[in-house]
Parts: structure tokens; C-alpha cells; sequence
């Protein structure tokens, strides 16, 4: 009997139970025994110890601790071999079951049941303040990360994490968050320098992260940055600074749609360290339509133009301008969360075998992720005791394409030399740390493939989409922006539901309209008493149509204004549609969320399922019995 908390319910065990004679081992220590022995002998694929470092003492955590003795029947986790697909088509793999079960009348004492047939007939909401009150004695908060709903994880596609073996993360904005207007406002400023060196007039250009949001796409034939529903239609654009209405828009593009495999033409913002390019751009195509950029070099088209400032932001990275600043000075632009830390040491010890795959190089990875999580590790213990692997310099995209040149990265200061392939060897401390390689070689090193891998990033193209695709391995996107935008939603609520009762009083007076116009039309040559009446109505009905327009066009204006003023939510385009944003992120990303560190809520054994999805026709439905209940 298990008690957490001077006021928390316990978990209780019957006293008595009515036992029949099980098949197999003769009591419960022999079936313990038998389940451990058949767990070390039978599972080619079997998870090996993993020993994480907490406070003095190294705990052993994977197989034989999730071995046990209830009163119930031994307990153990399913293994690869012998995992079945359960009726959502996720594997069983890593579940807990009883493999010794005694027969117990159906007698339970949990959660306020007395009875296994209670679970079907209590409410849900006594069965919810039940299990509120257990986490609430756990000292977890009963539904989301630190009670907020916008540290939640949300889930496009069923996952069942028990199952995964191994999660990959990438570093930048991923396991390292930086400070945006920090690090895009430096990136921003030695953009301003490496284009002043190639002659280019910059004075009056600033940094404005309001401008540009994630999830746009430039459209370097006209000098516009648009954002675009799922579809590809375009529901609000800028060209240079100025915000386009919506007959502009209508105007330049008409029915043109947006078509992201024309990479010559359109540029979709994957990623945070994408907003200081287009800011710059955008600025820089005001400068273009004055005739302020003299030179042909500068002026030959928008699309010249976009290649510019592209340069100029390459140049930045690759001369390692930026990253040597903020390396001598992380505090300025990383923004340390010490449940980062605590997510990965508990995947760890739930026996996932952990990676790091970044782009960036050794030297700038190992003082990021030593700033970050050193300090929030157990005495003794560095970053690079959490991963099995660390590979640096990837260069995704390529990483998930081909197989480049494998190095092995022997010394601190960065010695490196060729390798033939990859190792996981979990009978050393820390994993061996890599340079270069492929996604196959990381599957060959695991001894797993496709849906036994979670990729974590942040990139939807280079992190997700490329290993679904490519590889088939599972996926989550970071999108820092959660956080806001559904502070933001909350915010607007007020304002969205006005603005919905508006858009149905006009569909009532729309459809009244159109049926007294076509009445009219009915009518035609035959003048009579209701034909005049009708053509009065119909004049009324107008006015009343105008204002409502006169009041809807302003409020689609304004409508998320709290989280950009420009642009809106990052997830909705118009009032109701998904953004093309929306429509890549549930297409490539199983799961999202703001931040690695929401994990430590779900814990590493969460099954997470994705939600009912709503269809066009659902509301006709459920009107329709309403009507029928009415006539």
C-alpha cells in the first residue's frame, strides 16, 4: 500500500482475493523469475541496461526494474518480439501487462472503483476528479505542464512512446532556444555589415521582428511576402512594408495559388532563423521600388534581390560571425529552462536510447549544450552523458538523403578520423560523437529503422518531413510560438465569437435575400401588389447586408492582432481555415509542441491520440437533428 502525500487518496490493494490455478510457473516468484529469464533469452532486440547518473548514485533502470509482483500477477513490459499492433495500429511494444495474472473476480480498488465493469458506467467527470486527485498527490499537474494549456503537446497522428526506442533531437531552437530578437537582431546586424562590404547602401534599415512571422512565404518574382491557407490561396500579403487589402491582393494574384515546389519563385519560412532574412528582405524591396539602389548588381529584380540578402545572411553563418559572439556571451541570448534537462534524463532511464543531430560544429555545439543543461545535471555529469550519439556537422537537409563522410570525433578540441561506420555501445558512459554520416547509418548503428526512431526539431522541411518521408521514422516539431498564439486565441476569444455570430446573421439574411431575389425573378413581367412589396423588401434586406459587411471587414482585420499585428494567428488563415503553416506542421509532424521540456509532464511512457477530426458537413449534421426535432 502506497501512500503519497498526508491528503492524498492511496493506492490500494485488496486483501483477499479468490485465486484459481494458473497455467504455467506455480507462484508468483517463479513467474517473476520465469518473465525475467524469458525477457533476457527471448528478445534479440532487447532494451540493455541503462545507467543514468542521479545525484551520487547510478540507478540500473530498464528490463528487470519493470518486473514486479502484484497481488494481481507479475508485471512485466512487452518486448519488440512479442509486441502485437493494438486497435489504433500502434505497436505494443514497451506496454506493461501482467504475464501471470490471477484470477480475481473482477475485484479492483482504484480510482474509486470497486468493481472492473465500474469503469464503463462511472461519469466521466468522477473518474477525472479521482485521477486529478492521485496526480495532484504526485505533485504533477493534473493536465498540463505547469497547469498551462498552451505547454500542452498536441497530437496529429496516434503515438504510442512506449514503443520508441530512440528519439534524435535536433540543437538550435530545439534542446538550445535562443532569445529571438536577441539572436535574429545580431544576425540582422552583420547582415547590414556583409552588405555595406559588398557596396550596398543600408542606412535607415532596422530590425522589426513584427514583420515577419514563421510560416510566411516570399514570393521573390514580386517582391511580396503572403501568407497562405492550406490550399495555397492567398489571404494577406506585403509588398516591401506596405500591408496589401484584400483588392490588391485580389488584383496582383486573382485565382494564382501558391505552389512550394516552384522554389524558384516561392521561399516558405520553415524556421525561426529565417525572420531577419525577410525583414531584411522586405525592407530592402522598398528600397528597390524608390530607386534607391543604384546599382544594376542590386536592382536587376526582386528575385536578384532576395539571392542578396540571402548571401549576405550565409556569409554571416558561414564566416561564423554570429555564433562566435554569442559564444563568448550565451547568456545573452539563450534562454535556459532547467526541465530540459529532466526530460532527457528521464527518457534515459525509461530506457530510450538518446541522439543529438545538429548542423552545427563541434566546438559551437559543446559550449551551447554545456551552458544549457550542464549546470541543471547531476553532479559529475555533463550534455554529453545523455546521448547514446552525438553527431554534429549533419548537414540536413543531405543528412536524410545520401550517406557523406563519416568522422569520428576523438579529442575535446575536435580531432577527428574517418570511420567506417557508426557505434552504440551501451557499456560505455557516454556515446561516441561523430561528424558528418547519414540517416541509414544511424539506423544501422540502433539496429532500428522507421517507427522505432522520434525525430525532434524544429524545422518542418530539414527535421520532419524529410525523415517521414525519407525514412518513415516518427516526428515532432517544435513551434516556439505555441506559446503565444494560444495565449493569443484566449485573448481573442471574446472578439472571434462576435465576429462568428456576425458571419451567421449574415448567412440568415443571405439566404432569405437570395430566396426573395429569386422569387422576384419568378415574377418577372407580371407587376403586381407583392412584386412592389418584395423589391422594398429587397432594398431593406441590402442595407442591412452593407453594414454587416461594413462591420465583418475591419474585424477579419483585426482578428489576431494580440499575436501579430500584421499577420494574425500563425495557425488560421481567414476566419476558418487552417494556414499553409497549419496544413505542413499536421502533414509531417505526428506531434508538436512549444518546447522539448513539455515532455517531462507526458512522461516517457505517454500514448498520445490524436483527436477527432472536424469535418465540413459535422455542424449540418448535428443542425439537422435539431431541425428535424423542430418540424
Amino acid at each position: 500500500m502506497l501512500t503519497y502525500g498526508k491528503t492524498c487518496p492511496r493506492f490500494c490493494l485488496p486483501q483477499q482475493r479468490t485465486k484459481l490455478q494458473p497455467k504455467g510457473p506455480t507462484n508468483l516468484a517463479n513467474a517473476a523469475h520465469f518473465a525475467r529469464h524469458r525477457g533476457a533469452t527471448c528478445n534479440k532486440h532487447a532494451r540493455s541496461t541503462v545507467h543514468v547518473a542521479t545525484g551520487d548514485a547510478v540507478v540500473a533502470t530498464p528490463d528487470e526494474s519493470e518486473v514486479f509482483r502484484t497481488n494481481d500477477g507479475v508485471i512485466e513490459a512487452v518486448d519488440e518480439d512479442e509486441a502485437e499492433v493494438d486497435f489504433l495500429g500502434e505497436s505494443t511494444s514497451g506496454n506493461l501487462r501482467l504475464v501471470q495474472r490471477v484470477k480475481s473476480e473482477g475485484i479492483v480498488n482504484v480510482l474509486g472503483l470497486e468493481q472492473l465493469d465500474d469503469i464503463v458506467t462511472i461519469p466521466y467527470n468522477t473518474l477525472k476528479k479521482s485521477q486529478q486527485e492521485l496526480m495532484r498527490g504526485l505533485k504533477v499537474s493534473p493536465q498540463y505542464p505547469k497547469g498551462l494549456a498552451n505547454r500542452a503537446i498536441f497530437c496529429s497522428r496516434t503515438l504510442n512512446l512506449r514503443s520508441i526506442q530512440a528519439i534524435g533531437y535536433d540543437m538550435d531552437y530545439t534542446l538550445v532556444h535562443y532569445d529571438v530578437d536577441a539572436w535574429e537582431g545580431k544576425a540582422f546586424h552583420y547582415m547590414l555589415q556583409n552588405l555595406q562590404s559588398m557596396g550596398c547602401p543600408t542606412e535607415g534599415l532596422h530590425f522589426d521582428a513584427t514583420l515577419v512571422t514563421r510560416g510566411l512565404i516570399v514570393d521573390q518574382q514580386l517582391g511580396n511576402l503572403v501568407k497562405a491557407d492550406r490550399f495555397g490561396h492567398i489571404k494577406r500579403s506585403m509588398h516591401g512594408t506596405h500591408m496589401m487589402n484584400t483588392g490588391e491582393i485580389r488584383e496582383v494574384y486573382g485565382r494564382e495559388l501558391v505552389n512550394l515546389k516552384n522554389e524558384g519563385r516561392w521561399c516558405f519560412l520553415n524556421t525561426l532563423f529565417s525572420v531577419s532574412e525577410a525583414v531584411m528582405y522586405m525592407q530592402m524591396v522598398d528600397r528597390y521600388d524608390r530607386g534607391a539602389l543604384p546599382n544594376q548588381d542590386f536592382s536587376n529584380s526582386y528575385s536578384s534581390l532576395y539571392k542578396l540578402v540571402q548571401k549576405a545572411l550565409f556569409r554571416t553563418h558561414v564566416e561564423g560571425q554570429l555564433k562566435g559572439e554569442i559564444i563568448q556571451d550565451p547568456a545573452s541570448y539563450v534562454e535556459l529552462d532547467p526541465d530540459m534537462a529532466k526530460s532527457l534524463l528521464d527518457q534515459r532511464a525509461a530506457g530510450k536510447k538518446l541522439m543529438l543531430i545538429t548542423n552545427s560544429d563541434y566546438h559551437y555545439t559543446n559550449k551551447m549544450m554545456s551552458y544549457a543543461y550542464n549546470q541543471f545535471l547531476p553532479r559529475g555529469s555533463t550534455w554529453r552523458d545523455l546521448f547514446n550519439m552525438v553527431i554534429v556537422q549533419a548537414r540536413k537537409p543531405e543528412f536524410f538523403n545520401s550517406k557523406m563522410s563519416l568522422y569520428e570525433i576523438v579529442t575535446e578540441d575536435g580531432l577527428m578520423r574517418p570511420a567506417m561506420d557508426a557505434k552504440v555501445d551501451d557499456t560505455e558512459s557516454r556515446g561516441r560523437l561523430y561528424c558528418g554520416g547519414g540517416a541509414a547509418m544511424v539506423e544501422k548503428a540502433l539496429g532500428l529503422n522507421g517507427d522505432e526512431i522520434l525525430y525532434v526539431g524544429d524545422h518542418i522541411y530539414t527535421d520532419a518531413a524529410l525523415a517521414k518521408i525519407n525514412f518513415r521514422w516518427r516526428t515532432c516539431l517544435i513551434v516556439r510560438e505555441l506559446e503565444l498564439e494560444i495565449d493569443a486565441l484566449a485573448q481573442g476569444q471574446v472578439h472571434r465569437n462576435k465576429l462568428k455570430e456576425l458571419m451567421n446573421k449574415k448567412d440568415l439574411v443571405g439566404d432569405l435575400f437570395n430566396q426573395l431575389r429569386l422569387r422576384r425573378q419568378r415574377m418577372a413581367g407580371q407587376p403586381t401588389q407583392e412584386s412592389a412589396e418584395l423589391e422594398e423588401t429587397l432594398g431593406q434586406m441590402l442595407m442591412v447586408s452593407d453594414h454587416l459587411d461594413s462591420l465583418i471587414g475591419p474585424m477579419l482585420e483585426q482578428d489576431g492582432q494580440a499575436f501579430n499585428k500584421h499577420w494574425g494567428y500563425l495557425s488560421r488563415a481567414g476566419l476558418n481555415d487552417k494556414s499553409q503553416i497549419t496544413r505542413q506542421i499536421e502533414k509531417y509532424a505526428d506531434v508538436y509542441t512549444s518546447r522539448v521540456a513539455n515532455f517531462l509532464r507526458y512522461t516517457p511512457y505517454m500514448y498520445f491520440r490524436s483527436p477527432s477530426q472536424s469535418l465540413a458537413h459535422d455542424r449540418h449534421f448535428y443542425g439537422l437533428l435539431d431541425e428535424n426535432k423542430r418540424w
